[in-house]
């Protein structure tokens, strides 16, 4: 692989969507072989104290370039956590071959510049179940489980504990001074959340039920609702499809493969028309993801919770990334 290939490959990766768009990733290419780190001075140390979503985010990354590597028509071997005694490195990319370019692969592959994370509301039109089937068998092929969030009693939990995490962490000065750090004013920044990016409204008092997380929080003077007429007539509700995705282990492997199969869910899910969006408070702290587990009946460990639906004219805009060669060397 020549240097100019592996450009364009770490470009496709770092389109990942990542946790506060952090971008907490490094990689090293060599002949034939790409390395991806995770960069432990982007950690998020009040949200991710134990770094699983910033190893998710990387996981993400890990598959957009497999993705774009496919869609070159390259063979590609992935090695998770290769080394131990190098835990940052937590996979390593080997073309192997040669293959014959499908439709699928190229499909995936220009779905990763069309998807970017949606916090404005949905069309109030429900995503029919033969796309969430499609879904949960993309998911299946890493042995990543995913489960429709179905029926009023799951509704009625999962959205509770999403609500009371939102709650726990808008409390935490620490959370809050965090966030701030990672919010982007100048339309042109690298990194982070672009206020532009952030939908008006509070959450609030969107007509969902499922509460987006407020990035805004710590700025917005109390009782206000930014972008509220009081005249005008109330918007449709719209009708997420919310799946959860998880995993039968939880250590740093189980991170990567969940962030593998996350990639490979917002890429099929942006080839289906659909939009995306993580509801990952209730994941953020150790007790409501227990709960949430343990109210759910899980066999396993639910590692994203995703918002799903299809978009409207207004939408949010994406987010920038910090260029390759920031993130890209050559060994």
């Amino acid at each position: 692989m020549e240097q100019q290939q592996w450009t364009r490959i770490v470009g496709a990766a770092t389109r990942a969507p990542s946790i506060h768009n952090t971008q907490p990733w490094r990689f090293t290419a060599s002949g034939d072989s790409l390395q991806v780190r995770t960069d432990p001075a982007r950690a998020l140390h009040a949200l991710d104290r134990s770094g699983r979503q910033r190893i998710v985010s990387c996981g993400v990354a890990v598959e957009f370039a497999v993705v774009a590597l496919r869609a070159l028509g390259s063979t590609v071997d992935v090695e998770v956590l290769p080394d131990p005694a190098d835990p940052d490195l937590l996979a390593t990319l080997t073309v192997t071959g040669r293959q014959a370019v499908d439709t699928r692969a190229e499909e995936l592959a220009a779905a990763i510049d069309a998807r970017h994370t949606e916090r404005a509301p949905f069309l109030p039109r429900a995503v029919p179940s033969e796309v969430l089937d499609r879904i949960q068998d993309t998911a299946g092929e890493l042995r990543v489980w995913s489960k429709a969030i179905a029926g009023e009693d799951e509704e009625v939990t999962a959205t509770f504990l999403v609500s009371r995490a939102e709650e726990i962490e808008q409390r935490e000065p620490e959370y809050l001074e965090e966030l701030q750090q990672w919010m982007r004013t100048d339309p042109a920044a690298a990194d982070g959340i672009p206020v532009a990016a952030v939908p008006a409204e509070d959450p609030a008092v969107r007509p969902s039920n499922w509460l987006i997380r407020d990035f805004v929080v710590g700025s917005r003077p109390a009782g206000s609702h930014r972008g509220l007429d009081p005249d005008a007539p109330p918007p449709p509700v719209e009708r997420p499809a919310v799946v959860l995705l998880g995993t039968d282990g939880d250590d740093r492997r189980d991170w990567v493969t969940a962030g593998r199969a996350l990639g490979r869910v917002l890429l099929e899910a942006t080839s289906s028309g659909l939009v995306a969006s993580p509801l990952t408070q209730a994941l953020d702290w150790p007790a409501t993801r227990a709960q949430l587990r343990s109210r759910l009946s899980l066999i396993g460990h639910p590692q994203m919770l995703l918002r799903l639906g299809y978009p409207s004219e207004d939408r949010s805009p994406s987010t920038n990334r910090r260029p390759v060669s920031d993130v890209l060397t050559f060994d």
